[in-house]
């Protein structure tokens, strides 16, 4: 998620909460923008932390023959939050940085939040994960629900999301305000008729087998 915008950029699903998932994960975060704007806040899963140090790193090219260095691309910060739990009560909450100073990461968290309290925390994230429960039965736990397939599960995920994105306003933007709308991506509340029926381009255009379609065309000839 992006926070300013509330902005939901992506998701990954898969039957356990392990390495795999989090460098999946992570590596959709890391092709959402420049490395040098990431503010990652994190819970205290261990596999965040080893992992993003390991892919926001970028190659130092010297000019000498070899493989380059790789290193952890300046601007990156990264910071998580750990709750200590005894009988299912939460008794205490450490905020620790993890990559960066700790003024730094603070002062992007005061960029980035509206009208929570400055203070490193995951709540943002754990509010849209409850939202795509509510709307995706077979992501509840200890639900009934379940589905055959996984990829009808990753569609739902996907379908949830881009309904969160472009046709729920979300009360804390403002004027009746999308995600989407916050993070200039359109200029009004999309209808979900608009949303399934627009047209959307492969990833790369060159791989398209057949015949092209008109929209197809005028989209290569806008690029």
């Amino acid at each position: 998620m992006e926070v300013r915008s509330r902005l939901w950029l992506g998701g990954m699903i898969s039957r356990h909460r392990d390495k795999e998932l989090i460098r999946g994960l992570l590596l959709r975060v890391r092709c959402c923008g420049p490395l040098e704007k990431i503010l990652l806040v994190t819970d205290g899963l261990s596999s965040y932390k080893s992992q993003a140090l390991k892919i926001f790193r970028e190659p130092i090219r010297t000019g000498k023959v070899g493989r380059p260095k790789l290193m952890l691309a300046a601007g990156v910060m990264v910071a998580r939050v750990i709750k200590r739990y005894r009988r299912k009560r939460v008794l205490e909450v450490v905020r620790e940085v993890v990559q960066g100073a700790q003024a730094a990461v603070i002062s992007r968290v005061i960029g980035t939040q509206r009208s929570m309290v400055a203070l490193i925390n995951t709540a943002y994230i754990e509010r849209l994960n409850a939202t795509f429960r509510e709307r995706l039965a077979p992501l509840a736990r200890r639900t009934r629900a379940g589905v055959h397939k996984r990829c009808t599960l990753e569609r739902g995920m996907w379908l949830v999301g881009t309904t969160y994105n472009f046709l729920w306003a979300h009360r804390t933007l403002g004027q009746s305000r999308t995600p989407a709308m916050a993070a200039g991506i359109t200029d009004h509340r999309w209808s979900m008729e608009e949303l399934l029926t627009y047209p959307v381009p492969p990833a790369e255009l060159s791989k398209w087998r057949g015949r092209k379609p008109k929209w197809l065309l005028e989209v290569e000839h806008a690029a």
